[in-house]
């Protein structure tokens, strides 16, 4: 369990906060490079860190992330024309470039030296592996940008998206850290299911801390075969890294690994980033292989509210759950591992009471992370950097995942395997 007051600490996210001030010591996701893909083409809104932004790409190619709204009336800037190295207030026709210096003042007189002060609020962007990054911390503490391995894969065997949860992140990443769940939620053949995980529903898992946050092991007997091993890991503040390759054996067989990151739209909205990245030169994403992946997990363009990154299947409609088919087929009746995520996730309300929890042997990864946090959010207040703020301390970590022979160490077995490609 964790108290009320820690849990507070830990799941409100504005400025001003302990958590809103861990978050901004980190690079963070604001947007797909693919959603604004032209120059000069039209504005996105952002919503992070429960601030309200406006994200363009100017003349040059550059992406700005800027206030919502222009300091002249705060009228909203979504409404303006991207022209000319810059965006324009269609109030008063007032103009800011992306890095928030004052253009024009058509409204004022020519001799008015106003421009000369007035600025328009501004984060500092990078675009990395198809996301644009956005740093929303002091300016003397930025780290250098994110330099992830599966940000330095080319575009042909690297894969993002996104959807949109109606929870705290805190659920999200719980969700994500929590291994032993997948024997269960994601059980999606009740009767002959060759799945690794369904063999061994209640995994050993090992922690180990380290300077990013940390790598944890969970282990399954996998009877004759050995173990089923698989090497994940955390990376502060809320992402998440695991193996892919023999996990779910009868589905398409792409080497790769793949991850997830919550990114806190305000303190009970979030934006999950789902990452698959191939494992090696020979592992680019065959055409029609993604689209069949996030059809699988229920994210795919057919899943999505049209023009939206929200499900189609939500609370309202309870995720289109199938009783019969729970009865006879698969553990939950909802279709989509994305979507049974979110049912229980979103069910416990838009920030759960940790409070009343019990906490298992199988919730290890979930403890270690909550300190992990807490005591980041301490060292933040203290003036230090957090753990993970620096991007050399993750550069060279990859997920794994395998069949390990009996008698044999994992290390040993894996030895070639979890080390970086890219």
């Amino acid at each position: 369990m964790l108290s009320i007051e820690d849990n507070e600490r830990l799941v409100r996210v504005g400025r001003g906060t302990p958590g809103g001030e861990l978050f901004r010591r980190y690079w963070q996701p604001a947007l797909l490079g693919s959603e604004v893909t032209e120059r000069d083409g039209p504005p996105v809104r952002v919503r992070l860190l429960g601030e309200d932004l406006l994200a363009f790409r100017d003349t040059g190619g550059r992406v700005g992330l800027v206030d919502a709204f222009c300091p002249h009336r705060r009228a909203p800037l979504f409404f303006g024309r991207n022209e000319e190295h810059g965006i324009r207030c269609v109030y008063h026709g007032w103009k800011f470039s992306a890095d928030g210096k004052c253009l024009d003042l058509p409204s004022e007189p020519s001799t008015s030296r106003m421009i000369e002060t007035i600025t328009l609020k501004t984060y500092p962007t990078v675009e990395r592996g198809g996301i644009v990054w956005a740093y929303l911390g002091p300016a003397d503490r930025k780290p250098a940008p994110p330099d992830f391995e599966w940000t330095r894969a080319p575009a042909t065997h690297r894969h993002v998206s996104k959807t949109h949860e109606r929870c705290n992140y805190l659920q999200g990443l719980e969700g994500g850290l929590d291994t032993s769940h997948s024997s269960f939620l994601h059980n999606n053949a009740l009767v002959g299911s060759v799945d690794l995980r369904q063999r061994d529903k209640a995994p050993a898992i090992h922690v180990e801390p380290t300077d990013y946050g940390y790598s944890y092991v969970s282990t399954r007997k996998a009877g004759a075969d050995g173990s089923y091993v698989r090497i994940y890991h955390y990376i502060m503040p809320a992402q998440q890294m695991l193996g892919g390759i023999n996990g779910t054996q009868g589905r398409s067989a792409v080497p790769k690994f793949d991850g997830h990151i919550w990114v806190p739209v305000d303190d009970e909205n979030t934006l999950v980033y789902n990452w698959t990245c191939g494992f090696d030169e020979q592992s680019a994403l065959a055409p029609g292989y993604v689209e069949t992946m996030e059809a699988h997990f229920g994210r795919g363009d057919d899943d999505l509210v049209p023009g939206t990154f929200r499900l189609k299947k939500s609370a309202e409609n309870d995720y289109m759950i199938d009783r019969q088919k729970q009865k006879t087929q698969t553990y939950t009746g909802i279709t989509g591992v994305n979507t049974q995520d979110f049912a229980v996730q979103e069910g416990m309300g838009p920030i759960v009471d940790r409070s009343r929890e019990h906490l298992g042997s199988s919730d290890k990864a979930i403890a270690s992370m909550r300190r992990l946090l807490l005591e980041a959010t301490h060292a933040v207040e203290k003036g230090e950097s957090p753990r993970g703020a620096d991007p050399m301390a993750s550069r060279g970590v990859r997920p794994h995942d395998g069949l390990v022979p009996p008698d044999t160490d994992w290390r040993k077995a894996f030895e070639k395997d979890w080390v970086t490609r890219w």
